[in-house]
């Protein structure tokens, strides 16, 4: 558990220098966390916004794919429409 915690800790010391305030952080750390686990489990979702392919990017092509992505998933029916529906990045500096 410790570990986890660190993690995400990591996660939003990285996100603060983005501008990110905390109540952003549990948003934008929700959403990935929710995609990872769509993978892990192996639930349907577009292909092309899927876990992997968001790992692939870097950059901007990042910051362009996972907003495109949270748009795609938002209008998805069922439970996927309803998580990420109105879901918008608070990214505003591509990282590496």
């Amino acid at each position: 558990m410790a570990d986890i915690v660190g993690k995400l800790w990591g996660f939003c010391h990285t996100l603060r220098h983005d501008g990110i305030d905390y109540g952003d952080y549990i948003e934008q750390l929700t959403y990935l966390l929710f995609l990872k686990m769509i993978e892990e489990k192996g639930a349907e979702i577009p292909l092309e916004h899927a876990w992997p392919v968001l790992r692939e990017k870097s950059g901007v092509d990042l910051t362009d794919h996972y907003m495109a992505t949270l748009r795609a998933l938002g209008k998805q029916p069922g439970m996927l429409g309803d998580i990420y529906g109105g879901a918008m990045s608070r990214f505003s500096n591509p990282g590496g």
